[in-house]
């Protein structure tokens, strides 16, 4: 990337001529990437611009409280529940790359059905450079990227930030002057834990993969890791008190990378391991195993679908 603040110049520039007068809808989801690329459009066009958090129900625990915080100062944020939309899209839906133009779809639908309420015509995102490779590589579809559908009801959609990879995009942030929790803050798929789940996602799925990653991310934030993340990978069984059960399988992951092209599993001690499984079984009563991948990127990617 050049110098961060020719970058801004130059992003800033770039939208106010796309958009024009007219107003734009950015997706928002809380991660730096589209943060950023919201930053950068508010700053452009300011209140042409239409902010939207689509609560999926795919979410972090406590993502949508932490939205509305964080972006207050954008008057216009809209908050969409869309929670019974996206679980009834996914419904039987079992195949990964399936899941992910679902979610895409219904996505985009969503930005559609709000942008005729605010008369926008153009659609911002924070699509990145890694992104564009895998979709375009076929490693996997992006839900911004490959993941949307043929026709889409918008003028133009604007990426201010795709030729950059996640730390550039961080400098950018830094600039920008963006909180530290939006800066700074680990990955998180755009379909959200959907691809945190094998096989179809349904409500208890759901449970369970939010409260294991809010484990995962407080226990490995000192090891400052690149992603760190909890999947629902399958059944197993297991004892809880003096009974057999059928319980979920959750696995643990942390990577170091330095834009997500390639990862390496972290090597986490014993103890913290043991401190991960105990809270996940404990917390979550359909829980009867943990286990930890120690596999790197490639052969595997940093998500499971």
């Amino acid at each position: 990337m050049q110098d961060v603040e020719a970058f801004v110049e130059e992003a800033v520039a770039e939208i106010r001529a796309e958009v024009g007068d007219a107003n734009a809808v950015i997706a928002l989801s809380g991660g730096v990437d589209s943060s950023t690329a919201a930053a950068l459009a508010y700053e452009a066009i300011g209140d042409q611009l239409v902010p939207i958090y689509v609560d999926t129900g795919l979410m972090r625990k406590g993502e949508t409280e932490e939205i509305r915080e964080t972006f207050d100062y954008m008057h216009s944020l809209d908050v969409v529940d869309a929670r019974e939309r996206f679980l009834d899209a996914l419904e039987g839906v079992t195949d990964p790359e399936e899941k992910r133009h679902v979610i895409g779809e219904q996505f985009i639908r969503e930005f559609e059905r709000e942008a005729r309420d605010a008369d926008a015509d153009y659609l911002v995102q924070g699509t990145i450079y890694p992104d564009r490779i895998e979709s375009e590589g076929n490693i996997k579809s992006h839900h911004n990227v490959g993941g949307l559908p043929e026709v889409v009801d918008f003028e133009g959609i604007v990426e201010p930030v795709r030729d950059l990879y996640k730390d550039e995009v961080r400098e950018v942030a830094r600039h920008l002057g963006l909180d530290e929790v939006v800066s700074e803050r680990m990955p998180f798929p755009g379909p959200g834990l959907a691809v945190r789940i094998i096989g179809e996602v349904t409500p208890e799925k759901l449970r369970v993969a939010r409260e294991a990653n809010h484990v995962v991310e407080e226990e490995l934030e000192e090891y400052d890791p690149w992603q760190a993340l909890a999947a629902v990978i399958g059944k197993a069984t297991g004892v809880k008190g003096d009974n057999r059960v059928h319980g979920w399988v959750v696995a643990v992951r942390s990577v170091e990378s330095r834009d997500g092209m390639t990862a390496r599993a972290q090597e986490i001690d014993w103890e913290t391991l043991q401190r991960i499984q105990s809270r996940i079984t404990g917390e979550n009563e359909d829980v009867a195993r943990v286990l930890y991948d120690v596999t790197h990127k490639p052969p595997a990617t940093i998500e499971y679908e």
